[in-house]
């Protein structure tokens, strides 16, 4: 009986040894095939959180484990980025749902791999405070600026259908955040839908006033982080090692909050008060993407293909993988 005790001991033992081999096989090829590897991470405009993670090199860092080093790409707005992704120029993007619509129906290979942000209060419509114009309804006839194809233009069409106004009752100016804060603030637009931190920036100065936000029309506007899916099948490590590096810089917003508003308030040049007020509205998080969310995703997909903004149905919950932020959060 010993004997055989023994025996299924030895048994048991060796199981655990191949079990364990096979895993330190899988990590060590995983890791041998990212070395070498230069991982293209692209942000919206200079500073805030991957400002602070490009100073300390913290991605360059969690990168080197594996061999891979890192390359910052810088966009104004989210279509050119899903370009970038669809030429093999990018491999990580943060963005807001309306460039990751028309991505898919264009037939863009990406993965959804987590939600950064809510969605509630980080896109609306914004207008010159001496206006007059305190709704939707106010805006035919007016001239409006919005970067076509953005989160914000989604938000504005929706918006508007939601109200019952026709969007070709207004003038609607194609423009990015640049061109369109000059315009603005020139008078020649009445009104500008946008994303943070321009809606803080233009309601605290005093010249704007919101107008309509994803609260006040019960619209979300979430925005999510995507990678290529070619990235995301042969570098499953550096895509976790990504989530992981992204969570622990938004562990340290939340412990150090008082030194990260003044940081981004001041590489931004703004009040300190600005900035406090723009976090309030649209605070980073990094989380799975629920089945609600999706959902509402959908329908704004299927809002965008019968107005014409796509040009196919999709169905939206192909390209979500809730698998790498849930290995990154254990």
């Amino acid at each position: 009986m010993r004997k055989q005790v023994t025996i299924l001991a030895l048994f048991l033992a060796l199981i655990v040894f191949i079990i364990g081999c096979a895993q330190d096989d899988t990590t060590s090829k995983d890791s041998q095939a990212s070395k070498d590897v230069v991982v293209k991470i692209g942000v919206q405009g200079s500073g805030g959180l991957f400002g602070k993670a490009q100073e300390e090199k913290l991605f360059e860092k969690a990168f080197a484990k594996y061999g891979a080093t890192v390359e910052w790409v810088e966009f104004q707005s989210g279509p050119p980025m899903t370009e970038a992704i669809a030429s093999n120029k990018l491999d990580f993007a943060g963005l807001g749902n309306m460039p990751i619509i028309a991505a898919q129906a264009a037939g863009i290979p990406f993965t959804v791999i987590s939600q950064v942000l809510e969605g509630k209060k980080n896109v609306g419509v914004v207008v010159n405070s001496a206006s007059g114009i305190t709704s939707l309804h106010d805006l035919v006839g007016k001239k409006v600026a919005v970067g076509k194809g953005t989160n914000a233009y989604d938000f504005l069409l929706r918006g508007l259908f939601k109200e019952g106004i026709d969007p070709e009752k207004l003038e609607i100016i194609n423009l990015n955040p640049d061109e369109a804060q000059a315009a603005f603030d020139a008078k020649s637009v009445d009104a500008w839908a946008v994303w943070e931190p321009y809606l803080t920036i233009n309601t605290l100065s005093g010249k704007g006033t919101i107008i309509a936000d994803g609260e006040k029309l019960n619209l979300l506007s979430p925005s999510y982080q995507i990678v290529r899916t070619s990235f995301a099948e042969k570098h499953p490590d550096l895509v976790v090692a990504f989530l992981q590096t992204y969570d622990e810089l938004l562990q340290w917003e939340l412990e150090h909050e008082e030194e990260a508003v003044n940081r981004y308030a001041k590489e931004r040049n703004l009040p300190v008060a600005l900035m406090e007020e723009t976090r309030k509205r649209a605070r980073g998080i990094s989380i799975p993407v629920s089945e609600e969310v999706i959902a509402e995703h959908q329908r704004t997909a299927d809002f965008q293909f019968k107005i014409g903004t796509i040009r196919k149905e999709i169905n939206v919950s192909d390209v979500f993988d809730n698998q790498y932020i849930e290995k990154a959060l254990k």
